[in-house]
């Protein structure tokens, strides 16, 4: 089994695509790295049960692992070879998702996306670019990570093949380190308040990467070159991470509140008066806070679940369909900002779910 996951060509035994994930997600837990599934085809969690789906229900104290169900994403994920097989064995369609803080892992996101290039100053966070210099040509991930290993005079990770690295099926590559030992590397995206490089994102304590060898529907994770283990982190590019703020800060700052007008919003729509409100604007307060963690905060889980609500309140009458979906966007938009298109989604799916189930509180019918 070793020698065929070695291959040049493939992370998984050349095999029926129903063993194939199963096979990935062996390999997986072999190395280490607790295994979560992803939605069939898709590079996300699969869903959580219904159970979980309830107002101010979280990760902590779920029984649905005990149970022997996943549930909660990256929360979910194991290294127990009989739960692998049952997961995987009964649902092959599922893909495979890593949580890369339990397993030790610094994986560089580095993406090809047409997009407008940012000013200067979000191009490499903390560095100034002089105006002096010409930026043509400079379009994606690839060119900025670049850019950043030159001036530390180091090759680009893109080009490190002493370690893992995976194409994705955008284009993009994910580029595999081992972690320093009792460093805890916090996630990040390239556009975000902490970012290591435009268009890099990093995933590490608190987020996922999907698997190699891992089938979606836009393509197939495909490792590059020979190398499948991950080499450890270089120091370089660990003192970049540290220096724009990949570690855990020194204390964890209190959760954001609830924007003002949202708050405000759900107390004009009468939901203040049989307490519908503070069920409401206590999620909304879970969705706001995720604004302090770019990354693994469970954002859609938290979303999802305040729209769900928001939708049984609904129809319940409780509370005004259109002040409901406002303040909802004002929370994404506050946690997410400029992530409509994402946010949205899962707001009218929740709030659909929602309306099928009508959530009356404080005795009115």
């Amino acid at each position: 089994m070793a020698s065929e996951l070695r291959d040049s060509h493939s992370c998984a035994p050349r095999q029926a695509p129903a063993g194939r994930s199963l096979a990935i997600a062996r390999w997986c837990a072999g190395r280490g790295w607790p295994v979560h599934p992803l939605a069939p085809g898709r590079k996300t969690p699969a869903g959580n049960c219904d159970a979980c789906r309830v107002p101010g229900h979280t990760h902590r104290g779920c029984g649905c692992p005990a149970a022997g169900r996943w549930c909660h994403g990256f929360h979910a994920a194991t290294l127990d070879q009989p739960r692998i097989d049952q997961w995987w064995g009964a649902n092959p369609h599922l893909g495979v998702g890593i949580s890369c803080g339990p397993a030790g892992l610094v994986v560089l996101d580095i993406d090809a996306h047409e997009r407008l290039l940012p000013q200067r100053d979000r191009l490499l966070p903390g560095i100034e670019i002089p105006s002096s210099v010409d930026l043509t040509g400079l379009a994606n991930g690839f060119h900025t990570i670049g850019v950043l290993a030159a001036l530390r005079g180091s090759p680009s990770p893109a080009d490190d093949d002493t370690t893992l690295r995976v194409r994705t099926p955008s284009g993009g590559l994910h580029v595999w380190y081992r972690t320093h030992r009792g460093h805890r590397w916090q996630c990040s995206t390239g556009s975000g308040g902490r970012a290591l490089a435009w268009q890099v994102d990093v995933r590490a304590h608190g987020g996922y990467i999907v698997a190699p060898g891992t089938v979606t529907e836009a393509g197939t994770y495909e490792p590059v070159g020979a190398v499948r283990e991950p080499a450890l982190l270089p120091d370089w590019l660990a003192r970049e991470l540290e220096r724009t703020g990949h570690l855990p800060p020194a204390h964890v700052p209190a959760p954001r509140p609830v924007p003002p007008r949202a708050r405000q919003a759900v107390l004009a729509a009468g939901g203040g008066r049989d307490g519908s409100a503070r069920v409401l604007v206590a999620l909304l307060a879970e969705v706001a806070a995720c604004a302090a963690v770019p990354e693994g905060a469970a954002f859609s889980e938290k979303l999802n679940r305040a729209s769900y609500t928001a939708g049984g309140l609904v129809a319940a009458g409780q509370l005004d369909a259109g002040e409901a979906e406002r303040v909802l966007r004002e929370a994404a938009e506050l946690a997410r900002p400029g992530q409509l298109r994402r946010y949205g989604a899962i707001i009218r799916s929740g709030l659909d779910a929602g309306a099928l189930r009508p959530l009356h509180l404080g005795g009115r019918a």
